[in-house]
């Protein structure tokens, strides 16, 4: 973030304007919107001085006036702590004027930090055309009921659930549709019957395999929605900055032998929380019911009596395979897919290599990285040819996407040097040979081969 957004009350504050033309015009019509009191002048004092500055100038603007006046301002202004903004000079400025919609009491801004204006008016426009003009009274209908609000829902969860559903029901249409009065009467209706303690949820949400936009619709709205969000180490930043931001996050990640927090003291922690009426947002890598211990999680829930949703995400596999190129079935090489996981409990590959050794079929090897040569063993043992292909994906479907291909026999002399410390997806099987990774993804593997 280049710039921290901020929303300033103007409202009987002095407001400097230097200079004449239409750019310092428009920004100081904002500022009289606003409820700026406006001091104009043509010319800045030579010597710079914070004195030519109103008294308890909260902001200042400038254009249109000689260079020399127009820095002597901006120095002016920083010796006093006043924000200013010079148009289109951005080492004269100490905070953008973004492109705005007015909606008021809601108002949005946006900036591209000063590197593409035109775009920031494009999305204003795009945005401007899909919010309906009548957006502001609903904000005013809430403000109207805010102290009753607090009163009659005291718990802060319980009343950002209640607004949720009223502020997307039929009192926000009734408001948009223009019959205030009738809303006003079904908000005060809807909140006399208000759950004052509504019981709390789980929703064992899949992630995906980290990008932001291979979430769910359903994901984004519930990380939008959640009280807490507990996450493992597979989450990243990318799909954590969609959630609320006062939302609490709590990591309860896990590696290889290193748990952060074992399951049972993360089904506990799920169970608490929704038994303090909040809504908790279970925030697992990939899918939750692939490899990820949804079904404990759920199960957990479920015997404790609390309310549990599960949302699906795009598992690894799928991830991995469509980013780099891979199809997992294809009529002339693989009939069957199966997941398989590489993960050892004892130390033991417990797998049935007899049925994974068979014909025309593609192997999703997931945590199996460091089980390779087990992997390779038991599958040549059964029958495997040793130089069927073989492709690892490390952080598939992400910015960091690696790949390497080689052959059963070869990849895993190679894997303990090549990996990295990302998550690894392995495929096995003829569709890899025919299908390399396509560098014409959006996101563009890097790729190693050898023995193909």
């Amino acid at each position: 973030m280049r710039h921290f957004p901020a929303f300033l009350n103007l409202k009987d504050r002095a407001a400097f304007v230097l200079g004449s033309g239409d750019a310092v015009e428009i920004k100081a019509g904002l500022l009289a919107r606003a409820g700026a009191v406006l001091h104009r002048a043509p010319r800045f004092g030579r010597d710079g001085q914070a004195g030519d500055l109103p008294e308890g100038c909260a902001i200042a603007i400038g254009s249109g006036a000689p260079d020399e006046d127009l820095e002597a301002l901006f120095h002016a202004c920083q010796e006093r702590g006043v924000p200013v903004n010079i148009v289109d000079r951005p080492a004269l400025s100490s905070f953008i004027m973004p492109s705005i919609i007015d909606r008021a009491p809601v108002t949005i801004g946006i900036s591209t930090g000063g590197a593409a204006p035109v775009l920031a008016r494009l999305l204003r426009a795009r945005i401007e055309s899909m919010l309906p003009p009548a957006l502001g009274r609903l904000a005013a209908l809430a403000e109207r009921f805010r102290e009753l609000l607090r009163s009659t829902i005291p718990s802060p969860p319980a009343r950002r659930r209640f607004l949720d559903a009223v502020l997307t029901g039929p009192v926000a249409d009734l408001v948009l549709a223009g019959r205030e009065v009738e809303a006003e009467a079904a908000f005060s209706t809807a909140l006399s019957k208000a759950d004052r303690a509504p019981p709390g949820i789980v929703h064992l949400v899949g992630a995906g395999p980290g990008a932001g936009d291979l979430l769910t619709l359903r994901a984004l709205r519930l990380l939008g929605e959640a009280d807490v969000i507990v996450h493992d180490r597979l989450v990243g930043n990318e799909v954590l900055e969609l959630a609320r931001r006062d939302a609490e996050r709590i990591y309860v990640g896990k590696q290889r032998a290193r748990h952060c927090l074992p399951q049972e003291g993360i089904n506990e922690l799920l169970i608490n929380l929704a038994r303090q009426g909040k809504r908790v947002v279970r925030l697992k890598g990939g899918d939750p019911f692939i490899f990820g211990r949804g079904g404990e999680e759920l199960e957990a829930c479920r015997k404790a009596g609390v309310a549990c949703e599960v949302v699906p995400g795009v598992t690894a596999a799928l991830a991995c395979a469509a980013s780099a190129g891979i199809p997992l079935t294809h009529r002339d090489h693989a009939r069957i897919v199966t997941f398989v996981t590489g993960h050892t409990k004892d130390g033991r590959l417990d797998l049935d290599f007899a049925a994974l050794s068979r014909p025309e079929q593609t192997l999703a090897v997931y945590m199996g990285v460091s089980t390779l040569r087990k992997l390779r063993h038991g599958l040549v043992a059964e029958g495997l040819d040793p130089m069927t292909p073989v492709a690892l994906i490390e952080s598939g479907g992400t910015d960091g996407q690696r790949v390497l291909l080689g052959t059963l026999d070869g990849i895993a002399e190679k894997a303990a040097q090549w990996h990295q410390g990302g998550p690894v997806m392995t495929l096995v099987g003829t569709v890899v040979a025919g299908w390399s990774p396509s560098l014409t993804s959006s996101r563009a593997p890097v790729v190693g081969s050898f023995g193909l």
